[in-house]
């Protein structure tokens, strides 16, 4: 994946759905839910690839953050460019909050009564949901600078 760099201490987000390209902004720092933890990124990181799991991404500009929900996928950062791929993400204001809460709920209620791989679906859903929620709760303001182009 080969990206433009960025100037001297900044990072060059680019985020990407399998429908639609949601961002490539410029910023000071992300992080990422990693499938071993959240993995925190910084100016000059050390160049990886890391699956990612359900979750939150936080990108901050100045004092600035902004979340984005965020499905499974992958990032890859070199040279001070985070290449994010996902299934899905979604901004704030994209989330229909009262859908995500029926979605939690139903979830919850598929693990009580789930076994084997029904189990492992219902969680999925409900992290999924939970992710949505938290997101949509953070509220809409903080929008972020795009890169022109």
């Amino acid at each position: 994946m080969a990206a433009e760099t960025t100037p001297s201490g900044a990072l060059r987000l680019i985020l990407v759905a399998h429908d639609r390209q949601l961002l490539d902004v410029e910023c000071d720092e992300v992080q990422v839910p990693g499938s071993q933890g959240v993995l925190g990124i910084l100016p000059g990181h050390t160049p990886l690839i890391a699956a990612l799991k359900v979750g939150e991404v936080m990108i901050r500009q100045g004092r600035s953050e902004r979340y984005l929900a965020l499905a499974e996928g992958f990032v890859e950062v070199a040279d001070d460019v985070v290449t994010v791929l996902t299934d899905s993400a979604e901004h704030p204001e994209e989330i229909d909050v009262e859908a995500a809460r029926r979605e939690a709920r139903e979830a919850e209620e598929e693990l009580m009564a789930a076994v084997d791989a029904g189990w492992v679906d219902a969680q999925a859903k409900l992290e999924r949901a939970t992710a949505r929620i938290q997101v949509a709760e953070r509220g809409l303001g903080h929008g972020l600078s795009e890169r022109g182009g």
